[in-house]
């Protein structure tokens, strides 16, 4: 049986870096409260996007939350505590998941905020040999605007803010939004409604919160789409099998698959493939020493 690190290798050795201006694009998941459903779209999401053809890795960036694996039914042996600790290398904690890649949550960037010059430069050194072999990097973070998740946004290629029709959750997206553009920061936001009982719900939903954000703020804050509400979701997170694997001709699944179809078609008109790892990572590097 073909072991988990031989066949990253061998997953990685078929794709080489890319070249010219096609780089590794990143992409924060965020929401303004707990309990919409922002980690299952963010797995679901990439999983879809990685049936289209694309490579797609994922961080588990929720630090009190993490639970990706969860909703996968896996037990990942590394995260990314053992590459700061030097005790792996960024190869080595990198997990599959049907092709799709993921890095397991942990105390691992918590333990970012306490590292050395000289052990920052080798985390940046690691995760920079990501770049060019993945397409998608998805960072799920907590919900809420910690100072970790604002690192994230900030440093991020584009932010997908996961929000339900829920009042309460609309408040809370709006004041994430809000938050960071009060800083002055450019960021590239993306809405997406989640657990919308029609169509037309979802549509008003995201007006809202786009119409409040153009008056108010001066953004233009355009919506992906949205998700239906659907019983198979909670079916598939009890069995512990994402939602598009366990139940893919589901209303929920083929919600998801539009969102993507959508996704890639903007990206398709624009020449801005992302800045690429390292640009990350030197963005975050400054925040983290701020």
């Amino acid at each position: 049986m073909v072991d988990q690190a031989q066949g990253l290798r061998e997953l990685f050795q078929t794709r080489q870096p890319a070249e010219g201006n096609h780089t590794t694009r990143i992409i924060t998941v965020t929401s303004g409260k707990g309990g919409v459903g922002k980690s299952n779209f963010t797995l679901n999401f990439a999983l879809t996007l990685q049936r289209r053809g694309y490579k797609v890795l994922i961080f588990d960036a929720d630090i009190g939350l993490a639970n990706l694996d969860v909703l996968m039914g896996e037990t990942p042996r590394y995260n990314l505590y053992h590459l700061l600790k030097r005790q792996k290398t960024i190869w080595e904690i990198i997990h599959r998941y049907y092709d799709l890649l993921y890095i397991a949550g942990g105390s691992g960037f918590q333990e970012l905020l306490r590292l050395s010059e000289q052990d920052l430069e080798h985390f940046v050194n690691e995760v920079n040999k990501l770049n060019g072999h993945v397409d998608y990097i998805f960072f799920d973070t907590g919900a809420g605007l910690s100072k970790e998740t604002l690192r994230f946004i900030i440093a991020s290629d584009e932010t997908f803010v996961i929000t339900t029709p829920e009042p309460t959750a609309i408040t809370d997206a709006y004041a994430i939004i809000k938050m960071v553009s009060n800083m002055n920061y450019d960021v590239e936001f993306r809405l997406i409604i989640n657990r919308v009982s029609e169509r037309r719900e979802g549509k008003l939903t995201a007006d809202k919160i786009s119409m409040v954000a153009k008056q108010f703020l001066d953004l233009d804050i355009p919506a992906l789409g949205y998700v239906l509400d659907d019983i198979h979701v909670s079916k598939a997170v009890k069995r512990q099998v994402p939602f598009t694997i366990a139940y893919p001709h589901s209303a929920a699944s083929k919600a998801v698959s539009e969102l993507v179809d959508q996704f890639l078609s903007a990206r398709e008109q624009t020449a801005d493939s992302g800045r690429g790892v390292r640009s990350f990572l030197s963005r975050m590097i400054r925040l983290l020493q701020n």
